[in-house]
């Protein structure tokens, strides 16, 4: 068991702010931030705020890289004071605590082992089993003033928990293993669907003065939902909230349907936790993605993100607002031109609280519901979370290139008038890991590319940097393709530090089809996979290479997932001006990622129909790396994990093979046991040693 500790985190914030600004010979003494450290760096969860406003819950996790273990421990901020104090011991692997929450004023939660324990505030003590459902817990929200506990877990097409044990024990004694479909939502991410769907239940609980808890019978809100024909397609909540008081409820569901794979019809619903009506839907009106439900703090309206656009996964998120009482349903900011990816109420539910990536960070807004008037309330960086502290402090997660996350305060005032003084930082979590560590800022450029628009981009330079000298270039390609590379702290496999720490000079380029520059750059990329956004990155590189000195144009490698991959496998069928490649689950054949995908929605809408027509089967073609096989003759290192459903293994086999075959080096890293992405922090580590060695074996670095 590690020890326990109280983090005081001003002299670790000390030591980071050194790094900002430090001269060459300062930093020719900082160490290079290596796959150990990295990987053993510490991660926070989202801060959960106390009932009387004046400490948040969090948890900590980490992993031993010697031991190959991962750990986790919950902690308690004092929120005026900055003071962290240790509250469970530490967890080890799948013990873990997840789902904190407030069970009163002096008892936290939180799940473990798909169950729900407390836990007295005093440290050093063990938390004890409050609910042990028959099926495991997915998740719970409790509400203190009304004693409201809601959960999710699985449950088969009659709703009740009950019935699931006796299921499992019947599935162990099958004689065979077969699993038919009849449609195309047979598989999703990494899993293949099954006869459970996660269930929203809620309980009405009771605690006496002694400590002792009450529990009543579950209800399923889910009941009255219209039933559906096929048993695996059923309703499934994918995300829920309740109002302060208890009375009702909000959830997220994707319309079940034989058109699954190709909708993105998702839908809000509301009704009362007392399981009394039936729920009523609130997204009737759309046939697009809603998300980010919330309350007003006095349960009287509930806000919503909605996209409008059918089968467009990255529509441009607008805010709805919908009355409880009078049934009217308006949309605010509607010309605000970034997209939101969640809201909060403020204390006085007059503004909403937005985190919206722009421009390469992902800030924190605040709009006037009555006005639409929005202005950011955070710059440079990245807010990964928000939470209300009182009436004029907001308690965010906020990140940038060369600070890991952390926990901030944000003094907003009064809801309306903005922004009232910096941030001020509580905790300094890797502070005594990364003081002394060489962290690279980002060097932020502008250039002119596809469509003559300004395209956005930024460098980072290599550890030991001396002006004098050539380094080789790694580019980072992002995924999506409409998403975009951040100004954060990333702990997964591209963080543009660990690349600029290997020596490399570290490019990233956020193309045409990118989020945070505005709707009509992120649509661009219609129709345009391999067209716009190839030509913003060999003209990004060239605008480096002609504007950092420093950079070796004879040694550059490009990698990129996901969609970065098939960026990677495009670039090789067009051009040889790497030395080098690496493609993490990326696509080589368009035309075969179409009929092995799991969500069709997406490739269908971008690349404008389907490829079994004759029309639609010339716009696959057009930016199809395979059909330019014949040109293909750059080295690649090609990545890819078994259980990745989005684009599936074959995506890499069959690059991998056509290189092998025509003499040209690659390499292939499979993964039995990820998906997508790589989870496993083991797997993460070989994951770099791979990468960093392919890059050096081709840049004689």
């Amino acid at each position: 068991m590690a020890g326990w500790k109280v983090w005081a985190p001003t002299l670790a914030a000390a030591i980071l702010s050194t790094l900002h600004g430090c001269g060459a010979a300062e930093a020719d003494r900082l160490i290079p931030l290596d796959s150990h450290l990295f990987h053993s760096l510490r991660r926070i969860s989202l801060p959960v705020v106390s009932p009387d406003q004046q400490r948040a819950l969090f948890a900590t996790s980490y992993y031993d890289p010697d031991a190959n273990k991962e750990y986790s421990y919950i902690s308690i901020l004092d929120i005026e004071l900055g003071n962290t104090t240790q509250l469970t011991p530490v967890f080890e692997g799948s013990d873990r605590a997840s789902n904190l929450l407030w069970l009163g004023p002096s008892t936290a939660g939180y799940l473990s082992k798909g169950a729900l324990y407390q836990h007295d505030l005093a440290p050093h003590t063990n938390g004890t089993l409050l609910f042990n459902a028959t099926q495991s817990i997915n998740s719970a929200t409790y509400r203190s003033s009304s004693g409201l506990l809601l959960f999710t877990a699985s449950t088969l097409a009659d709703g009740k928990i009950s019935s699931v044990a006796k299921y499992l024990n019947e599935e162990k004694n099958r004689t065979d293993s077969a699993m038919v479909y009849n449609n195309l939502w047979a598989r999703h991410w990494n899993k293949w669907m099954g006869d459970q769907k996660s269930t929203l239940f809620a309980i009405n609980t009771t605690r006496e003065a002694y400590g002792s808890w009450n529990l009543g019978r579950e209800a399923n809100l889910m009941q009255g939902l219209p039933p559906t024909k096929d048993q695996l397609l059923r309703w499934e909540v994918e995300g829920y909230t309740a109002s302060e008081d208890g009375e009702h409820v909000a959830f997220v569901v994707r319309n079940p349907g034989p058109d699954m794979a190709w909708s993105t019809n998702v839908d809000i619903y509301l009704t009362a936790t007392d399981g009394s009506r039936i729920p009523k839907l609130l997204t009737g009106t759309f046939k697009g993605a809603a998300s980010s439900p919330t309350f007003s703090t006095d349960g009287s309206a509930v806000a919503w993100l909605q996209m409008e656009t059918p089968g467009y996964e990255s529509d441009i998120n607008r805010i709805y607002v919908h009355n409880i009482t009078t049934g009217n349903v308006y949309s605010v900011a509607r010309t605000w031109d970034l997209s939101p990816q969640s809201i909060l109420w403020s204390a006085d539910n007059k503004v909403l609280y937005a985190l919206t990536p722009d421009r390469g960070d992902r800030r924190l807004f605040s709009v006037e519901i009555a006005t639409g008037k929005h202005q950011p309330l955070t710059g440079y960086g990245f807010v990964s979370n928000v939470a209300r502290v009182g009436g004029s402090k907001l308690l965010v997660v906020y990140s940038n290139v060369t600070e890991s996350s952390d926990i901030y305060t944000i003094d907003v005032g009064s809801s309306v008038s903005g922004l009232r003084g910096p941030m001020k930082r509580l905790t300094s979590i890797n502070g005594d890991k990364l003081g002394g560590v060489y962290l690279s800022e980002a060097e932020d450029f502008w250039f002119t590319g596809a469509l003559r628009d300004q395209v956005h981009g930024w460098i980072l330079r290599p550890a030991g940097f001396n002006a004098t000298k050539k380094y080789p270039l790694a580019l980072l390609i992002h995924g999506g393709p409409q998403q975009a590379s951040m100004h954060a702290f990333g702990l997964g496999q591209w963080n543009p530090n660990m690349y600029a720490s290997a020596g490399y000079a570290t490019v990233i380029i956020n193309f045409h089809g990118s989020s945070s520059y505005g709707q009509k750059f992120t649509d661009s990329i219609h129709q345009q996979w391999g067209g716009y956004p190839y030509e913003d990155l060999m003209k990004g590189l060239d605008h480096v290479i002609s504007t950092y000195s420093f950079v070796d144009a004879s040694r550059m490698v490009a990698l990129g997932g996901s969609y970065g991959g098939y960026m990677a496998n495009w670039i090789n069928a067009n051009t040889d001006r790497f030395r080098a490649l690496v493609a993490h689950d990326g696509q080589f054949n368009v035309v075969a990622g179409y009929y092995s995908t799991d969500e069709l929605w997406f490739i269908e809408h971008d690349l404008g129909g389907v490829p079994f027509t004759t029309s639609g089967r010339d716009k696959y073609d057009k930016y199809n790396p395979e059909r330019l096989a014949d040109k293909f003759k750059t080295p690649t290192l090609f990545i890819h994990g078994a259980n990745d459903f989005r684009l599936t293994l074959e995506q890499s086999l069959a690059p991998w093979t056509l290189l092998r075959r025509k003499g040209i080096p690659s390499r292939l890293v499979y993964f039995p046991d990820e998906d997508h992405w790589v989870n496993k922090m083991g797997n993460s580590m070989r994951w770099y040693e791979e990468v960093f060695k392919w890059m050096a074996q081709w840049t004689s670095s």
